[in-house]
């Protein structure tokens, strides 16, 4: 793999020794439609002043044919990753006339043809160092720089970049291409220059702010998903958070036009490309989607949108204040939804699924504080993970708690003013939340932003003759990487409910400050009647992992679905999962509250989470013998429940895909999967449309009962790019010894797989149910560690590295052995075996729990 991996230290020389001022870059795509055409070529001009007599100017895995600085050619010395030039003192121009490859990594450019009409696709991606796949730049984000971007494209394309065409019209060239001129941009980051180019669909329209300001909108697709475009509801969301941005920011939005494209093959959920958001295809849905699913795609576009302050109006100097801009967008993804969408439940879903990912991440060996230590970029590509999202998040809720929401606005107010354009550091927003709170922040900062580890709050509950004598929260409180006592402060709320009737009501709701103290006893909770249920941290002010006492697990099995705050539900859901997880809940245990409440959950984010919690459960976390019976016993009661759904309901399209999810091991639900698919077991209102057809398609490949001819026929009912994905993964599903070791195979041919490709064989591979199969074709998965990380991108070395870790009772042990052989393995490859390896352990424990 070539990285050139970018360290902190040569990025710290490089802004100490330099200026930037412009980038001129001029992007040759004419070739684009030519499958033969691997390259293009790239001009760069980058205007510069100096105070160091060199540098290097990074660029990977292209080619640099010329280099001239102020216009005298320099020798090239190019390793594949960078290039040295020789600098005066003061003003300097840096010509740089090269070649790059077009991607089908999703790093750089990335170019797709569409299988429906043969159109060609071209998009990039940049975070957090892959500006340099496409042009000549110096790949920090502290060197801004304004952005004079021109794209050489066949004639009738729709080309986009983050400023409006600088000229009336594209101009016409003599080969009957066009050039796309766009005016320059305000100082950006590398990583957030953005291009996109082909025969787009374009929606366009505008949003007025009411005081002058009026911008641009646009919303793109490919031409073969036009049908699938719901622009209202998109424009809709995008007015709505612009509209809470200018008023609550006070800082008119500053990148002069709006538009947001839906691309395919993309790696992520979207990226803030100022100007030119892009997002994944998936958020557009081809056939019906749930509340849930239209609730998180507002809440990306409203991360996004806030990202145009924090992250790109405002950058980082370096990643490791990666948090600055993503925990930030993503409390404001959540937060904008409820106070200006109609999903006002978007808390709800951020504590049932995002703070579960945040959980997971957070108690691994290779956890980190949300101020993280980033030496590189290698390294700050894995740190885009739950702490940085979702635990930086859930702080930010509580520093809100803390401070208040309009003093937390008043500093993020006057941080962008502040810092507009620039880059900045921890210490420079804390030092605005202060001025702004009152509050003294350094050492909240210290205990929350640079600690690691979830704290655990348990209660305990003292009682005698139907009265509370003693209510506490005990707290634990470590650093995860050294053991050490943190005590982290909590604003919180605790919760006591009781029976009345067939309903769980909360009776008492106390507000609690958590000092760190082992135990925080509530006096006034002394002489209130026992309650049946406690929550700890009701209403989900803080961040950390809750614990249900004796008496609440009994009320929870017996009545949590008669628990009327769907942000409750969520909590108690989070709190036996997190017990499940750690083998403090028996897995048939969660299996079975999941058939007696979860089936009839209101909330489909809550139902949805809870569903593939279950059968992630059977999976992992029950030993091998025991997990057939238990499957067949969910399944079953899944397809019950499917019956008895509400016709056309979101639960009814969650339960159905939950059956196809469990049914690959299952063969007892074979009959009913096929009579979903050709109706003759479909319930009222069901829409199997082809997302759930190609689950229910590769449940009957993962069974024996599909090959190739049927799913060959399904794929002529969905012939374009997701049904030829789609195909692929029901195809590696199939239990077939040589189906897996040509799976294999193919999937560690450099080259050969697309990114989106590469994951649909990976999960087919590894379907459930099929260890005993994948087993030997694996076993010599940690000997090829150092050659997949060598002749892959980093993006599909990960996905090769984490999605083939083998789950057999020795993979720990073996993980552990060849981190002990390989001290000199790169840092990102040995963080992965150690994730895998962790999780390894985890599920071998929850297994002898369980046995």
């Amino acid at each position: 793999m070539s990285i050139g991996n970018i360290s902190r230290d040569e990025a710290v020389t490089r802004s100490a020794g330099l200026s930037l001022h412009s980038y001129q870059t001029t992007v040759d795509l004419r070739g684009a439609t030519d499958p033969e055409r691997s390259t293009f070529d790239v001009q760069c001009t980058i205007t510069l002043d100096a105070r160091i007599e060199s540098t290097t100017i990074d660029f990977l895995d292209g080619a640099v044919h010329q280099v001239a600085v102020n216009g005298k050619p320099q020798q090239v010395d190019y390793d594949g990753a960078r290039f040295a030039v020789a600098l005066t003192p003061g003003r300097n121009v840096v010509e740089v006339q090269a070649e790059a490859r077009y991607s089908r990594s999703g790093q750089g450019m990335h170019r797709f043809v569409d299988p429906i009409d043969g159109q060609t696709y071209l998009y990039t991606q940049y975070e957090p160092a892959d500006a340099r796949r496409v042009f000549p730049n110096f790949e920090q984000p502290d060197l801004k720089a304004a952005h004079h971007i021109t794209v050489l494209a066949p004639a009738g394309w729709q080309v986009r970049s983050n400023q409006p065409l600088a000229t009336p019209a594209p101009e016409p060239l003599d080969d009957g291409g066009e050039r796309h001129r766009f005016g320059p941009t305000p100082p950006l980051s590398t990583f957030i220059t953005c291009i996109v180019a082909g025969p787009w669909h374009e929606v366009s329209d505008s949003w007025d702010s009411g005081d002058g300001l009026q911008i641009p909108l646009g919303v793109l697709c490919r031409q073969s998903l036009v049908p699938h475009l719901d622009h209202e509801r998109i424009l809709q969301v995008t007015k709505q958070g612009l509209g809470f941005f200018h008023e609550h920011f006070q800082y008119p939005y500053p990148w002069g036009k709006y538009d947001q494209i839906f691309v395919p093959e993309y790696n992520l959920g979207a990226m803030e490309n100022p100007g030119l958001v892009t997002f994944t295809e998936h958020y557009l849905f081809r056939s019906a989607a749930t509340r849930a699913q239209y609730q998180g795609r507002a809440n990306t576009i409203l991360h996004e949108m806030a990202h145009m302050w924090f992250g790109d109006l405002v950058t980082p100097q370096w990643w490791d204040d990666l948090w600055l801009k993503e925990s930030f967008a993503e409390f404001m993804g959540a937060h904008v939804s409820q106070q200006a969408t109609e999903f006002t439940d978007a808390w709800v879903a951020f504590a049932g699924r995002r703070k579960a990912w945040a959980y997971n991440q957070d108690q691994l060996p290779t956890t980190h504080p949300i101020v993280a230590d980033i030496p590189d970029v290698e390294a700050a590509k894995q740190n885009f993970d739950g702490i940085t999202y979702a635990k930086g998040a859930a702080v930010l809720k509580q520093l809100v708690a803390h401070v208040g929401v309009e003093d937390f606005f008043a500093g993020s107010r006057a941080y962008f003013k502040a810092h507009a354009f620039g880059a900045a550091r921890l210490a420079h927003l804390l030092e605005a939340l202060q001025e702004a709170s009152g509050r003294d922040l350094e050492q909240w900062s210290e205990r929350w932003l640079q600690t690691a580890g979830p704290d655990t709050l348990t209660p305990v509950v003292e009682c005698a003759d139907g009265r509370i004598t003693r209510l506490g929260i005990r707290q634990v409180s470590l650093d995860a990487r050294t053991g050490e006592h943190v005590g982290r402060p909590h604003t919180l709320a605790v919760g006591l409910y009781r029976r009345e009737g067939e309903r769980l009501v909360r009776s008492q709701l106390i507000d609690v400050e958590l000092d760190g103290r082992e135990v925080t006893w509530l006096e006034g909770a002394v002489g209130l009647d026992q309650p049946d249920l406690v929550v700890v941290n009701d209403g989900d002010l803080t961040y950390a992992k809750t614990e249900l006492d004796e008496r609440s697990l009994a009320t929870v099995r017996e009545s949590l679905g008669s628990l009327e705050d769907p942000l409750t539900r969520a909590l108690v859901w989070a709190a036996l999962w997190n017990q499940t997880r750690d083998a403090r809940l028996r897995v048939d245990d969660f299996v079975q509250i999941v058939l007696t409440h979860a089936t009839r959950e209101p909330d489909v984010a809550t139902l949805a989470t809870q569903l593939s919690c279950a059968t992630v459960a059977i999976n992992r976390y029950l030993p091998q013998p025991k997990r057939a019976e238990l499957a067949r016993t969910f399944g079953e009661g899944l397809w019950q429940a499917l019956q008895e759904a509400e016709a056309g309901s979101d639960a009814q399209l969650a339960l159905a895909r939950a059956v196809a999810e469990i049914a690959v091991r299952v063969p007892e639900l074979a009959e009913r999967v096929q009579g979903l698919l050709d109706g003759s077991q479909l319930p009222q209102g069901l829409e199997v449309g082809s997302e759930l057809r190609w689950s229910l398609a590769t449940a009957l490949a993962a069974l024996g009962r599909w090959q190739e001819p049927e799913l060959d026929a399904e794929l002529a009912r969905d012939p374009g790019k997701d049904g030829i994905t789609a195909r692929m993964a029901a195809l590696a599903a199939r239990p077939d010894p040589q189906v897996k070791a040509q799976t294999w195979q193919q999937l560690h041919q450099p080259g050969a797989l697309s990114n989106d490709h590469m994951d649909a064989m990976i999960a087919g591979l590894t379907t459930a149910g099929q260890e005993e199969l994948v087993e030997p074709v694996s076993a010599d998965y940690f000997d090829g560690l150092l050659q997949v990380w060598r002749s892959h991108s980093i993006e599909l070395a990960q996905r090769l590295v984490g999605g083939l870790f083998p789950s057999d009772a020795g993979a720990a042990q073996r993980a552990q052995e060849w981190l002990t052989a390989h001290p000199e393995a790169p840092g990102a490859l040995r963080r992965l075996v150690l994730e895998g390896a962790d999780a390894a352990q985890r599920a071998q424990r929850a297994q002898q729990f369980n046995a």
